[in-house]
């Protein structure tokens, strides 16, 4: 419990100070937008690295030299923790957002955050609206701004944690309409930290496991029609083999 209240702590005098460091950074914006996004990024790592810190989290990513630099990418990711979502932000190159649960939009800002850092919220259960925030997720890709989505549209909660959901194909139209490259993410490790014994947070290994980019114009037959399957195929393959690794 003592973990869980520090972070809870942390987390409240960090979105105590944005507020200053929003008006800071609206002026920044005004001369340039990039660097905006950059210092966002920034803040956005440093706060991901602190609070895995007081977890206790030990991670190991691989691949990163697999994510490319000079163009933007759609990271596909398996979702098991909120603590997906502090490990995206360390291994990222550039600025990206990723489509988050509609209800984030109202949390107090954390919605400010996500917003500047390029995130946008997602209905499921309005059809109309999610396909509005695709093709809002669509022109920031071509904006610049990578997106980072979990597929399988919630977090997994079968006790197995190599068990995936399936991966809905309309996630894979980010990359096919825009040609940008999939880069499929396999995170490991991270619902022990905290959602298997609410609300306590544990110290747990996690692994990572970036893999090799995919081009959409590469896919063909089956492959091209449902993307959603064969990036499944591989995430899941590299979440077993490091689950593996952390028993």
């Amino acid at each position: 419990m003592i973990r869980f209240i520090l972070i809870i702590l942390f987390i409240v005098i960090f979105f105590l100070l944005s507020l200053p460091f929003f008006l800071i950074t609206w002026i920044i914006g005004k001369f340039s937008e990039a660097k905006k996004d950059r210092i966002h990024l920034a803040a956005a790592k440093i706060f991901s690295h602190i609070v895995l810190f007081m977890a206790g989290t030990r991670y190991t990513i691989i691949g990163r030299e697999k994510i490319p630099e000079d163009t933007t990418v759609v990271y596909i990711m398996n979702h098991r923790s909120v603590f997906d979502i502090l490990l995206m932000y360390l291994f990222v190159p550039n600025p990206t957002g990723f489509i988050g649960k509609i209800s984030l939009k109202k949390v107090p800002v954390l919605n400010l955050w996500l917003t500047r850092l390029h995130g946008l919220f997602l209905d499921r259960e309005d059809i109309r609206q999610g396909l509005k925030t695709i093709l809002a997720a669509i022109e920031e890709v071509k904006a610049g701004i990578s997106i980072a989505i979990f597929p399988e549209g919630t977090r997994g909660k079968d006790p197995d944690e190599t068990a995936l959901l399936p991966f809905h194909e309309g996630s894979f139209k980010i990359s096919t309409r825009t040609g940008c490259p999939i880069i499929p993410v396999a995170i490991c490790g991270t619902s022990p930290i905290f959602e298997d014994h609410f609300p306590r947070v544990w110290p747990r290994p996690v692994i990572v496991e970036i893999l090799d980019p995919i081009d959409p114009a590469s896919l063909e037959g089956d492959l091209k029609k449902f993307p959603g399957r064969y990036v499944r195929s591989l995430v899941e393959e590299a979440v077993i083999r490091n689950h593996q690794k952390l028993q």
